[in-house]
């Protein structure tokens, strides 16, 4: 289906909708800059805007099961990072889904990257997840 036509799509377009506070991607990584990168997302300077999403599946996860997700940042630029998140059945090492999250940390009034990027405090924060070679 076309960009567009999804684009176009508005709220009575769908028979079911069900309210819901957070995503796990979204959970994972912004409970990380809340509690290691000193973000306030209400106060802060700087916010993070998603630009690119996805994931890839590799073995099923039943519902109701409850998941571990593991965080780490496969590339850190001077406003931009890409985060892996891999998605874990609790007391299972096998992957069963990565997923692909990018950030870009922008001035919150300007919603534009500020000249000298992100914080440092984030800056350091972030660093403590990278590594060297990525998976995907």
């Amino acid at each position: 289906m076309a960009l567009e036509v999804l684009k176009s799509r508005r709220r009575g377009d769908y028979n079911f909708a069900l309210e819901y506070r957070t995503r796990c991607f979204d959970s994972v990584v912004n409970t990380y800059l809340i509690k290691h990168c000193a973000l306030h997302p209400p106060t802060s300077l700087d916010i993070g805007l998603v630009v690119h999403s996805h994931c890839n599946y590799f073995a099923p996860v039943e519902f109701p099961a409850v998941v571990d997700l593991a965080l780490r940042v496969n590339k850190l630029g001077k406003s931009s990072v890409t985060y892996e998140i891999g998605v874990f059945e609790q007391g299972q090492e096998e992957v069963k889904a990565v997923g692909e999250f990018i950030h870009v940390f922008v001035d919150r009034e300007s919603r534009r990257p500020r000249k000298d990027g992100m914080t440092e405090a984030l800056k350091t924060g972030l660093e403590k997840l990278v590594v060297e070679k990525s998976k995907l």
